[in-house]
């Protein structure tokens, strides 16, 4: 049974590494979609769209780096609060991850409704590409999927061993327990 869910943590981990790993290339994207128009501007060439990619890449960056960040200990959280609580710190715990889940639930059926929505109406930027904004809302459905699957397993952890995984330092998710 232990070995069974040592696997499911290493598979959680990597999960959430993997989503950090994606929100990095949204980043270096960023950077590629900027220096691209600076170079265009300096030589007379228009890129249309650029500015709505580089928003979007954004967007992804943040919504699939989250689960990481909050798995890493990264996340700004309540820890003065959390220690005035002294011995009910775990309910105080308990009682913010349940919140942050309930919400991230919330958020992630928001979100897919919107991709459904845009999809079915057949929804375009307003930009010169036109792009259809299902697509790049399908990066914040699974970064809402992610972050919504790390609060939910932190709330679980944290009431069946007392521990989550937030409380770590950046880095540390892919080598937590």
């Amino acid at each position: 049974m232990t070995r069974a869910l040592g696997l499911v943590r290493r598979a959680l981990d990597t999960l959430y590494l993997i989503g950090g790993y994606i929100g990095a290339l949204f980043l270096v994207t960023i950077l590629v979609l900027i220096t691209a128009q600076m170079v265009a501007r300096w030589t007379g060439l228009t890129l249309p769209g650029a500015s709505s990619y580089a928003g979007y890449a954004m967007a992804g960056a943040s919504f699939m780096a989250f689960a990481y960040a909050l798995n890493s200990g990264a996340h700004i959280r309540v820890t003065l609060g959390l220690t005035a609580l002294g011995r009910y710190r775990r309910w105080g715990e308990i009682w913010c991850l349940a919140v942050g889940a309930l919400v991230a639930t919330f958020v992630l059926r928001y979100a897919y409704n919107a991709v459904y929505w845009s999809r079915l109406l057949g929804d375009v930027s307003q930009g010169q590409d036109a792009t259809p904004l299902w697509i790049p809302q399908l990066v914040m459905v699974a970064g809402s999927a992610l972050l919504t699957l790390c609060l939910w397993d932190n709330l679980i952890r944290m009431i069946f061993t007392g521990r989550s995984g937030t409380e770590g330092t950046p880095g540390d998710a892919a080598r937590s327990e």
